[in-house]
């Protein structure tokens, strides 16, 4: 049975890395192998100790900050399992996970990664969105984004995560798609449909950071796009628009939201920031929300 090796990058104490690495701690799956990157915490001593306490046998990798990418990076370098698991200090994987996604990959020597079903969660653990990935047939419905692949509810083939050379260590916000992309031209996802994810938003993680998150994501799809366009596949190349088109519209919702929020704080001026920046970054996703929205009718 393959041993999973997870990747824990942090750079502090989180107050919900004790639910997280209990989450690890309690995987059914019987060979797993944690590795914790402190990429530069204030107090290492103690994110060493809130990892003992759950994990005894965990190993603790100390390293000057570097970023996210870097440190995941790092981890991934010393670990010693065929499967790979990248872990958030504010995440929950549900029991069965890693057992039921190395089964998938198992069964699928041509897969290079599995991801499963995804509960969106807040900082109390309720439910704000339930699961509603779909299968992606291939790299074409994956460029799409059309389902949830993140990083927290993939599970990696060590090789092709090394073939594929890692993640961008320049990039600091959505490195998760640039790897996805780049992990999708070497072959098929599995998909196991169970919500067997938890990822916990609150106001303290980076999809907080909108207008950063949607600027970060339309460099990665640009350049992917500008790839795809020299290889002449032009099936790719509409499949990054299309992407590119969602993220237009992700800005839009989530300035909007912020804005909103904003503006009950009479924080007017604030809000108004938020609303103009939406203008120049999609002046055309309000549009392309209503067309959307009307051939959905249609159909």
């Amino acid at each position: 049975m393959a041993l999973v090796s997870v990747v824990l990058a942090t750079n502090r104490v989180s107050p919900f890395l004790t639910a997280a690495l209990e989450s690890i701690a309690h995987q059914t799956h019987p060979h797993v192998q944690l590795i914790v990157v402190d990429d530069g915490s204030p107090d290492p001593s103690s994110v060493e100790a809130a990892v003992r306490a759950v994990i005894p046998a965990a190993r603790v990798l100390r390293r000057e900050p570097g970023g996210v990418s870097a440190a995941r990076n790092a981890g991934a370098a010393v670990a010693e399992g065929d499967l790979l698991v990248f872990a958030d200090d504010d995440d929950v994987s549900h029991p069965e996970r890693f057992a039921r996604q190395a089964a998938s990959l198992a069964s699928s020597p041509r897969a290079v990664a599995c991801y499963c079903g995804m509960r969106t969660i807040d900082a109390d653990g309720r439910v704000l969105v339930e699961a509603d990935q779909t299968a992606a047939r291939d790299r074409i419905e994956i460029a799409r984004r059309r389902t949830g692949i993140l990083l927290g509810n993939l599970m990696i083939r060590r090789s092709d995560f090394a073939a594929v050379g890692g993640f961008d260590a320049g990039l600091l916000l959505a490195e998760d798609l640039d790897l996805v992309l780049r992990l999708s031209e070497r072959g098929p996802f599995e998909f196991v449909p169970e919500a067997l994810f938890d990822y916990r938003w609150h106001g303290a993680n980076n999809t907080s950071r909108h207008r950063e998150l949607a600027i970060s994501i339309d460099g990665i799809v640009r350049a992917h796009m500008a790839l795809a366009r020299q290889a002449g596949d032009r099936d790719l190349v509409a499949a990054h628009r299309e992407s590119l088109r969602a993220n237009d519209r992700f800005a839009w919702w989530a300035a909007l939201r912020h804005a909103r929020t904003e503006a009950t704080q009479r924080r007017f001026r604030t809000a108004a920031s938020d609303a103009l920046w939406a203008l120049r970054f999609a002046p055309f996703a309000p549009l392309d929300a209503v067309v959307r929205r009307l051939s959905r009718r249609r159909a």
